[in-house]
């Protein structure tokens, strides 16, 4: 039976690296219903509203999506829509892999997933303004959530992820040197669940710090990361910088009853409707969605399609020093499916 999933193609180059994808999905035989949907400022445009509800239940619906970037609008209302879909629907892990794939970089060896805590943490959003004097906006403070709930199921599923994906080693990356409490929880969780996998999957402890010194000195050295929101959303940007940058890193947001595959990047309106915009993310991501659903050797050949068609270089968008169209682009990779 064909699978449903919502596809969302997203503000800016979206719809065009979307379309891209799911002609590539189409030329590989992937058995898959889409539907279409909007969010972001394409549907504050339909309907006045960044998320419709027919977005919403569409997603609750099929419990899958693929998605483009979307654009926030500036002012009232959510301050991230990736963020309100991730509330939402409980995607509590985003998964990250940054591939060594195009040759010439400085690194030829890095193939690191970063499993991010995706709800909790300064993210959560509990914000307010102290007033002293006179003065309403004296100071400002964020408050950070840890639950054990949320460390301990992160935790489970970055293990879980290394054994289902024959790798060898987790890394937990916190602070807990100096926030004592919330880091320390998440640090102490970790290290109940690390047991449950001894000898199975070696376990080491990093500062956050340190962790991103060694990740742009000796990157080949991590396998998996686990670690909390605010630290994952900056040691993913860097991980993907290590590997040619956001347009080749996809991110996959899973929770118990759906999750979300998109392209990381942003919309970049500057390209928006000249043909010219690289699609791998999303590509990319789609693979990670046919994995998640069981078809891993479809997700396999898509992804050594793409990964080979980079390689070549021969016929690649000019982010990454070609000179193809997303239609070229698209074409070379289904020609070596």
């Amino acid at each position: 039976m064909p699978i449903n999933v919502t596809l969302i193609p997203g503000d800016g180059i979206g719809p065009s690296i979307t379309d891209a994808t799911v002609r590539l999905l189409a030329a590989a035989g992937a058995d898959l219903t889409w539907d279409r949907q909007l969010a972001g400022m394409a549907a504050v445009k339909e309907y006045n509203d960044p998320i419709p509800d027919a977005t919403i239940e569409s997603i609750k619906r099929t419990k899958l999506a693929l998605k483009g970037p979307l654009e926030t609008p500036v002012g009232k209302g959510f301050r991230s829509i990736n963020v309100a879909l991730r509330k939402a629907f409980d995607l509590y892990a985003n998964v990250r892999p940054a591939k060594s794939v195009i040759p010439g970089l400085r690194f030829s060896d890095v193939d690191i997933i970063l499993v991010r805590e995706n709800t909790e943490g300064l993210y959560i959003g509990i914000e307010n303004y102290i007033k002293v004097g006179d003065d309403e906006r004296a100071a400002a403070q964020s408050v950070a959530v840890v639950t054990r709930l949320g460390a301990e199921r992160i935790h489970r599923y970055a293990f879980e992820f290394a054994v289902l994906h024959g790798r060898k080693k987790v890394s937990l990356v916190h602070k807990a040197n100096i926030l004592k409490l919330s880091q320390g929880l998440f640090l102490d969780v970790g290290r109940e669940i690390a047991k449950e996998y001894a000898g199975r999957i070696e376990v080491e402890e990093k500062i956050v710090d340190a962790c991103a010194m060694e990740l742009v000195m000796r990157p080949e050295r991590f396998d998996v990361i686990v670690t909390t929101n605010l630290f994952g959303d900056i040691l993913s940007d860097l991980t993907s910088g290590l590997v040619g940058g956001l347009g080749l890193t996809p991110g996959a947001n899973i929770g118990k009853n759906a999750a979300i595959f998109e392209a990381v990047h942003g919309t970049a309106p500057d390209i928006a409707g000249k043909g010219i915009a690289n699609p791998t993310a999303v590509m990319l991501a789609a693979c990670q969605m046919l994995d998640h659903i069981g078809d891993t050797a479809l997700g396999t050949r898509v992804r050594n399609a793409v990964e080979n068609t980079l390689r070549a270089r021969k016929t690649v968008t000019g982010d990454i020093g070609g000179t193809a169209t997303t239609e070229q682009y698209t074409d070379a990779v289904i020609a070596n499916l």
